[in-house]
């Protein structure tokens, strides 16, 4: 599989699409495309993915309102990174867990060894 050199430009607030500066829908380019994706890796609950309901992380079955170690969600946050193509290497930082809302930053390397990040 290749490695997608562009993805749809998600605010990093909002989660939603921006528009460029001539109205059109922005878009990311390699490094941060990776990192982008992989945090859309991170956000997804198991059974979402439209053509592949085995993605995801179990949030409901495992993480939400089961307190689990930090450790283990970060493992699959982690593994769920590794899912996307040109993704060599993923790390998962925790900046808050406050009213059930989980955030942090995943920072990913690429096959030509360049770290990016974003956060989820």
């Amino acid at each position: 599989m290749t490695t997608p050199q562009q993805t749809l430009l998600l605010d990093q607030v909002l989660w939603d699409l921006v528009v460029d500066l001539n109205g059109n829908i922005a878009v990311a380019s390699l490094p941060y495309a990776l990192a982008q994706d992989a945090a859309g890796e991170c956000r997804l609950f198991t059974g979402d993915a439209y053509y592949d309901q085995s993605r995801g992380i179990p949030y409901w079955q495992q993480i939400l309102g089961h307190w689990p170690p930090l450790s283990l969600a970060r493992s699959y946050l982690a593994k769920a990174a590794l899912l996307v193509p040109g993704v060599v290497a993923s790390r998962v930082y925790f900046s808050s867990w406050e009213n059930r809302v989980l955030s942090g930053q995943v920072q990913v390397t690429d096959t030509n060894g360049i770290i990016s990040a974003a956060a989820f």
